[in-house]
């Protein structure tokens, strides 16, 4: 899944529920059908903030994600 999950996973998510507190138990299913543990994603990837690159926090702080705005 890589990259998208930055923009694609997150930003679909949000559009329905005008937020990103996301359940870590929450599948997120794609306009194609595929299944993605979205809340598992965000969950790891905040405890792995550290290793992300600038750009990869900026578009998840342009999302809205708190605690990456406050590590970009």
């Amino acid at each position: 899944m890589g990259d998208s999950r930055a923009t694609g996973e997150p930003q679909q998510y949000k559009d329905r529920e005008g937020k990103l507190t996301v359940p870590r138990a929450h599948v997120e299913t794609l306009h194609d059908g595929t299944e993605v543990k979205l809340g598992v994603w965000l969950s790891n990837t905040k405890s792995r903030r550290g290793k992300l690159s600038r750009n990869k926090l900026q578009t998840l702080a342009d999302l809205g994600l708190q605690w990456a705005a406050e590590t970009a």
